[in-house]
Parts: C-alpha cells; sequence; structure tokens
C-alpha cells in the first residue's frame, strides 16, 4: 500500500509519540510518506527514525492543496491519513482534488483542544470542527474517542478505533530510582512514596484535583511526596496552590522531562486526573516500567484500567475520592506492586506497538474494500425488529443479527430500525434511524438490498395490535422499494382476530421472500393462518450464537455486577404479567429455599429494566435472605457473561433461557405465552410450569431437578446452533442473488 500522512509538524506529547511509531512500523512494510508544513524537531525525529519526510509550507493553503495532489497523482497514493486540525483543513480540500480516500485520526476531543485559549479556539477550532465533517473515515484513538464522535453524529461505519502502541522490542536503561531522584532535586525520606505526573500543566489535565488530593494524603503519611513533570499556561497557578495546601518540599516541579523511562521508573503510583482523553501514553509508559496506577474515568482510560484489578479509577474532579485512592496506595506497598504487575501484563499483550501498526494496516485494506464498492446501486440490509427499547433480550437478537451479517460480509452496509437510534448506533456500529422516521426509512429501503424483519415474535397482537399492523406494513414498503424481504428466525402469533390473521398470511405470502422461523410453533401457526408456501424454513433464535466474553474478563464483569466470582448465585427473572402479583410469594419461597439449602445468593434480574425493575424490586422486599438486585445493561456480551456464571436460572423472560440454555446453565422456565413453553420443547426442555398453575413447592421442585442434573443436553443446543446459523446462509443467498 502507498499512504500520505499530513500533520503540521508542530506536534507533541502523545500524538507525536503515536505519528511516529506509527509511521516507522508502517514504512517496514509499505511506501509511507509523511508531509509536514514546518519544519522543526517533529520532521527531523521523523527523518532519524527512516520515515520520508517532505516539507510544503508556501502559505498559500490552496497552492499547498494543490502541491500533495499532484504528489498523490503522481506517486499513487490510495489513501490520505490527516493528523490534526491543520491537516484535517487540507485533507478535506485534497479529496476533491484528488480524488481519494481520506482519514484522520483524532487524538484528543476537538472541542477541548484548545481549552483556555478563546481566541485559538474561535479560529482553528471552529476550521477543525467544519472540516471534520468532510473527510471520508475516522479513527479515534481509544473506544470512548470512536462513541464520542459518533454521539455527535458522525457515521459509525465510517468510524474506526485504535491504540496508541508501547515499544516492549528496544531495552530500557533507566537510571537507579534514587540517582534519579537525587538528579532532578527531590527531597525525602528512604522510604519515601512518589507519585508523580507527566502533562501539561492545563485547565484539561485539572491538576489542581491532584494537589487538593495529596495535601489530604500528605496529612495521614508524611513520608509521600508529589513529583509534577510538565509546564502549561497554569504552572504559576498550580504552584501557588501547592505552596498554599502542601508541606514544603513534598511537592517538586520537574518542568519538561527527556528522560521519561527513569521518570515512571522512579515513581511508585503514576497519576492522571485529567477532565478529557482519548488513550494516554502517560499510562502505558508508566505501565511499561510496572508502575501502580491512578486514573480519571474518562475517556478510553478505562479499557486500559480495570478498576480495582489492574489500577484505580476514580471520578474526574473528584478530591475526596481520589485522595482515598491514594492514601491506600500509600499503606500498602504490596498492593502497589500487585496492580503495576497487572497493568504491565495486560499493556504488553493488548497495546504493544506492533498491534498498533497490524491494526492500521487492517483499518486501510478496510477503507480501500469500502472505497471500491461505493458505486454500487444498492447495497446493504436495514433489520426491522422492537430494538433500542432496553429489552435486553430484543438487543441480544440485534447483536447476533448483525455479527451474522458481518460474518458474509464484513464490509455491508447494516441499518437497522430502533426507538434509541443514537444508542443502537453506538453499541453496534451501524447506521440506525428511529421507528417512525418514515421518510429517513424509506430512504435507507431504496439504498439496501435486503430487509430482514428479526427480532423475537414481531407477528403478534397480543401485547398490541398496532405493533402487528406496524411489522406488516412495513414489510409491504420494504418489498415495493425493491428489496428482498426475509424473516429472519422470527416467532409467530398468536395473531388474534380473523382479519388480522386474514391480513397476516396475505401479507407474508405476497411480500416475504424467504419465510425462516425459530420453531415448529410459529411454523404450525404460519400454516394455520393460511400459508400454504412450501418454503417455509425451520431455523433457530439467532440469539443462541452469542458467546460471553474471553474469560480472563469473566471477573471483572462480574465484579462490576456487584457479584463474587468465589459465590455462587440463582438467577430469578420474573416479568410484569396478569396475576403476577399472586405468585411473587413463590418466587420469595424458591429463593429463600435456594440460599438456605445451598448457599445460592438470589440474582433478581429485570431482563427488560423500565418493565421489570417494579417486580424485582417487590421481590426483593419479600426476601429473607441476601440477594442482588440487578438491571440488564444492554451489552449482550456482558448479560450472557452475568448468565453463563449462574449455578441456575428460573426465568418467565424467554431470552433469559435462551441464553442460560445457549451455555448449558441448569434453567427452569414459568409460561406465561405459547412462546416459552415452544422454545422450551424445541430444546427438548421439560422443566417448565404454567403460570396459572405456578406454586412455591412446583418452583423448589424444578429447581432440585435442575440442580440434579437438568442442564441444557450439549448435543441439542449444538443442533440449534446449527439451525440459527441457518438464517445467515439464506441471508447470504438472498444479498447474492
Amino acid at each position: 500500500m502507498k499512504i500520505i500522512h499530513l500533520i503540521s509538524g508542530g506536534d507533541v506529547g502523545g500524538a507525536k509519540t503515536h505519528v511516529l511509531s506509527l509511521l516507522q512500523g508502517l514504512s517496514q512494510a509499505h511506501t509511507v510518506q509523511l508531509v509536514c508544513f514546518m519544519e522543526g524537531p517533529f520532521a527531523q525525529e521523523a527523518r532519524d527514525m527512516g520515515i520520508a519526510t517532505r516539507i510544503i509550507k508556501s502559505r498559500n493553503v490552496l497552492a499547498d492543496c494543490r502541491q500533495i495532489a499532484d504528489l498523490i497523482r503522481k506517486e499513487g497514493y490510495q489513501v490520505v491519513h490527516c493528523h490534526g486540525s491543520r491537516a484535517n483543513m487540507m485533507g478535506a480540500i485534497v479529496r476533491k482534488m484528488a480524488k481519494v480516500p481520506v482519514v484522520t485520526t483524532v487524538h484528543s476531543d476537538y472541542r477541548l483542544d484548545y481549552l483556555g485559549r478563546p481566541l485559538h479556539h474561535l479560529t482553528f477550532g471552529t476550521i477543525n470542527t467544519v472540516a471534520l465533517r468532510f473527510l471520508d473515515y475516522y479513527i479515534g484513538v481509544s473506544e470512548a474517542m470512536a462513541e464520542l464522535l459518533i454521539t455527535r453524529g458522525f457515521d459509525p461505519q465510517r468510524m474506526f478505533s485504535i491504540y496508541n502502541g508501547v515499544d516492549f522490542s528496544t531495552p530500557r536503561h533507566p537510571m537507579d530510582r534514587e540517582a534519579y531522584f537525587d538528579a532532578i532535586g527531590l527531597k525525602r525520606e528512604k522510604d519515601a512514596v512518589v507519585f508523580g505526573i507527566a502533562a501539561r500543566i492545563s485547565p484539561v489535565k485539572d491538576m489542581g484535583t491532584l494537589v487538593r488530593a495529596f495535601a489530604k494524603t500528605v496529612a495521614v503519611y508524611p513520608n509521600v511526596r508529589l513529583v509534577i513533570a510538565g509546564d502549561g499556561e497554569q504552572a504559576e497557578e498550580l504552584k501557588a496552590l501547592a505552596k498554599e495546601l502542601c508541606p514544603p518540599d513534598s511537592v517538586l516541579f520537574a518542568g519538561w522531562i527527556s528522560d521519561v523511562d527513569s521518570f515512571y521508573h522512579a515513581l511508585d503510583v503514576n497519576m492522571l486526573t485529567s477532565l478529557s482523553e482519548t488513550f494516554p501514553y502517560a499510562l502505558t509508559e508508566g505501565a511499561r516500567m510496572h508502575c501502580a496506577t491512578i486514573a480519571s474515568r474518562v475517556g478510553g482510560i478505562p479499557y486500559l484500567i480495570d478498576d480495582e484489578i489492574n489500577g484505580m479509577l476514580f471520578p474526574a474532579q473528584d478530591v475526596e475520592a481520589l485522595a482515598e485512592r491514594m492514601q491506600r496506595l500509600a499503606g500498602n506497598r504490596e498492593l502497589r506492586e500487585t496492580l503495576g504487575q497487572r497493568l504491565y501484563q495486560k499493556t504488553k499483550e493488548q497495546f504493544s506497538v506492533e498491534a498498533t501498526v497490524s491494526r492500521q494496516v487492517e483499518l486501510y485494506e478496510t477503507i480501500l474494500r469500502r472505497t471500491a464498492r461505493k458505486d454500487r446501486k444498492r447495497d446493504g440490509v436495514l433489520i426491522c425488529g422492537a430494538y433500542g427499547k432496553h429489552n435486553a433480550g430484543d438487543d441480544a437478537i440485534l447483536r447476533a443479527i448483525v455479527h451474522q451479517m458481518r460474518g458474509i460480509d464484513p464490509d455491508l452496509p447494516v441499518y437497522a430500525l430502533s426507538r434509541h437510534p443514537k444508542e443502537t448506533m453506538l453499541c453496534y456500529r451501524i447506521g440506525a434511524c428511529h421507528t417512525f422516521n418514515l421518510f429517513k426509512y424509506l430512504s435507507i429501503m431504496r439504498r439496501t438490498k435486503l430487509y430482514l424483519s428479526g427480532g423475537g415474535t414481531l407477528i403478534q397482537n397480543v401485547t398490541s395490535s398496532r405493533s402487528l399492523m406496524y411489522y406488516l406494513s412495513n414489510m409491504e414498503r420494504a418489498h415495493a422499494a425493491g428489496n428482498h424481504v426475509m424473516m429472519y428466525g422470527c416467532g409467530i402469533g398468536p395473531v388474534k382476530g380473523g382479519f388480522s390473521r386474514r391480513l397476516t398470511a396475505r401479507t407474508i405470502s405476497r411480500c416475504a421472500d424467504t419465510i425462516a422461523l425459530r420453531d415448529q410453533d410459529s411454523v404450525d401457526e404460519l400454516r394455520r393462518m393460511g400459508v400454504e408456501r412450501e418454503d417455509i424454513r425451520l431455523t433457530a433464535d439467532p440469539a443462541l450464537l452469542l458467546s460471553p466474553v474471553q474469560s480472563e474478563h469473566t471477573e471483572i464483569i462480574l465484579r462490576s455486577y456487584g457479584l463474587d466470582p468465589e459465590k455462587n448465585y440463582l438467577m430469578l427473572s420474573p416479568r410484569p404479567w396478569p396475576g403476577i402479583k399472586d405468585h411473587m410469594q413463590d418466587f420469595a419461597a424458591v429463593a429463600d429455599h435456594a440460599y438456605r439449602e445451598h448457599g445460592l445468593i438470589p440474582v433478581l434480574f429485570a431482563l427488560e429494566p423500565e418493565r421489570d425493575s417494579p417486580v424485582t424490586e417487590q421481590l426483593a422486599g419479600m426476601l429473607h435472605c441476601p440477594y442482588l438486585l440487578i438491571a440488564a445493561t444492554g451489552d449482550a456480551d456482558r448479560d450472557l457473561t452475568l448468565i453463563a456464571n449462574m449455578k441456575a436460572v428460573i426465568s418467565m423472560r424467554l431470552h433469559a433461557l435462551i441464553f442460560a440454555a445457549s451455555q448449558g446453565v441448569p434453567l427452569a422456565g414459568v409460561v406465561y405465552d405459547p412462546k416459552v413453553s415452544g422454545f422450551l420443547e424445541y430444546m427438548g426442555q421439560k422443566n417448565y410450569v404454567n403460570l396459572t398453575n405456578l406454586s412455591g413447592q412446583r418452583l423448589i421442585e424444578m429447581l432440585e431437578l435442575a440442580l440434579s442434573g437438568g442442564a441444557q443436553d450439549p448435543e441439542i443446543t449444538e443442533k440449534m446452533r446449527k439451525l440459527a446459523e441457518l438464517n445467515a446462509i439464506y441471508a447470504q443467498i438472498a444479498l447474492e442473488d
């Protein structure tokens, strides 16, 4: 590949390190040209690293852009990669001249880049804000930065993320700790615990919070010290604050440092108190030297720091919370060493320079593939379902369908109808529009090739007759717009009323090109309604294909829910339904029994929080044992991981049962709707009871049966997974037709 990078050339800090290390790595196998708009240390360092570097600085923006465009055409560069506000402005102009894709790496929040400098914010900041909207693709230097851009209206399907890589291959030769402190003039006792921060002293770094928290820490542990390495517009103000609050010689302002390795090697605790960050090198460089770390919970920092596992996080600007964490580390050497070692290990495994370069090459390849398919008249898929309603079951289906579509074609444009489009775009990195934004989704239908009616039991009128009409009419619209219409692992019914049943049968018969249903009861119901087609396929619920997160993250996820990984839990997932109030005591009885007889702590799980939470809270008030109240997060991977670590699941909610069955967790169902018993029968499960026949004793018997060997048969589970995979095969056939 041939890539040209544009950057102002005056960059320092993390952006400089990221760009130079990235270009040096890319240059090993690809043709890379760096263009700077000023001569200086940045350009010279690039040359010293063997990076092809050119200076363009005529002070005439259009002339410079023409020169860059001529260079692109002459040398055959395939992608323009911009870094920073000036480069973004030039890239937006060059994009039109050279007709090549332009991508920018967003190293920081562009709205905060000129914080405290109003004139620069008004000029350069405004230009950058406008220029960003005219580029083709975006790379955030962390998932958090990518998510921030999506919330501001940037297309999630043109958004990528990458993390700053750290070089672990080059040998490090830091100074001895005591010698280094002597060299910078830090006065301390032999057993001093030294906190340190290396950053620009500016408003966005919020070092005032650090000094105030340190003042509280040194009052408890007089042997602690604080070293602030850096300079900036708030330096004098911060020095005055430290002089006012802290004992003499306890805080050292070291200015800018050149020997970064020796600085971090000498520290006991690395600090970062920023109001905004992407993925700061200050933390990864400290991690490389085994520093324990305390940082504000902002931006991409939580992707590196797992709170209380390999470091400590605190809410930005919270002096008390920061002081509490500093005091804990000041008094516990073993904890400091443990956190430092764990962070080193994670950084080395996941955030090396080699991983960053490899990821960047993948992104370029993706950009070139997607650019090549822009001329297609119809491309992509629109997914319709009950999404964006904070129902973990429906959201799990969407995640599974998106994953299957990406498996068919990783560059396939994917859109979904959602009650909360922004949330859907953030969570799944797909396009989305509001469920009732008729004009927008008709526009999408005219561009897409495949329409999927998928996501649970859409074709029913028990909960609402309006929803049935909505989903049927959307099938009509998609068919009229020229889409291949597919019912994707759906459930059918109950549909009540002669008119509704005839309308459903007529619409599906005429508009559905492919019918794939998730259970035999749905097939039978469709035939009873009068759909006589022979091509109805029997598949399975797409959510059966979801898997928990990787095992090394399980402990982190469980602790985030409040669970102790060393203890055992029973999940109870009731839901509001006519008659449920008469049976709440039955759920309480089985919960108390599980704790008393088996030591299982009840987890009262609200799968659809807005609806289920009042029921789980009422149940909590009836218990005589410890319990946890948990609401689904909407992140199917996390919720599935939670369920996978239960000893048993008793649920009215269908998708809690689907999750449990897919992970081999012993289960028992409380049936309020035929779709629940239909699924359980389809999975070969007999351990269920109808809500009307429910009793505490019956639930206890079902729990005992589940615990004594009532787990899902793995052979049946595997068979169902294969059936669920058929949905994607039928979709692929439609896309290739």
